[in-house]
């Protein structure tokens, strides 16, 4: 049986891989998040970031590894990875990369409370959601183009080349979906407008 971590959000990951290329004060830390587009996948506020920042050196993680002053600014802590967070970092990359997490994604539980709405609202909101995701395809396409334009590896894209993979998948699945409501392929679709026309006449 695994232990469970005591840390589990991606941001505290993030710091620990931003550690192991050198050491970093939590400035540095986001800023190079954000300029890598790394925000798109995990979620980065600064002050969720020094939370992270104070439970990993608490946990022996991290470490300060000096102070410094530029001009008038407050002075900056530089930390640096531990052996203790470099373990810790391996073994928690190794496993998301090699076992499958059930998450629960919003619209999966939409989905399964979805006979609440009439059928004819559920089309219509469906298409809401087919343009909307469509945007965003078209956002990451522009994303990959512009990487590709200044010759970024591929490597460096992959989150978005799985994020671009869902979005079609499930552009594909909504598609279905509509047209199984249209057309009353759908299993129990029928009893589904019945159910709502009886409500609406009482």
């Amino acid at each position: 049986m695994n232990t469970p971590r005591k840390l589990t959000n991606p941001l505290a990951l993030a710091v620990l891989v931003l550690l192991f290329e050198k050491p970093m004060h939590p400035y540095e830390m986001a800023a190079t998040l954000k300029q890598r587009g790394k925000e798109q996948s995990i979620k980065l506020r600064y002050g969720s970031l020094y939370t992270v920042i104070g439970q990993l050196d608490r946990e022996g993680f991290i470490a300060a590894a000096g102070t410094d002053r530029e001009g008038g600014r407050p002075e900056r802590t530089t930390y640096r990875l531990t052996d203790a967070g470099e373990a810790e970092m391996n073994s928690w990359l190794r496993s998301l990369v090699s076992q499958p997490v059930k998450e629960y994604p919003q619209f999966e539980a939409a989905l399964s409370l979805l006979p609440a709405l009439p059928p004819n609202d559920v089309q219509v909101l469906l298409a809401e959601r087919l343009g909307r995701l469509e945007e965003q395809e078209r956002q990451i396409q522009a994303e990959i183009a512009g990487a590709a334009a200044i010759n970024l590896p591929a490597l460096f894209l992959i989150e978005s080349e799985y994020a671009l993979a869902l979005l079609r998948a499930e552009r594909a699945y909504v598609k279905s979906l509509i047209r199984g409501i249209e057309t009353a392929e759908l299993g129990g679709i029928q009893q589904w407008r019945h159910w709502h026309a009886a409500r609406a006449k009482h």
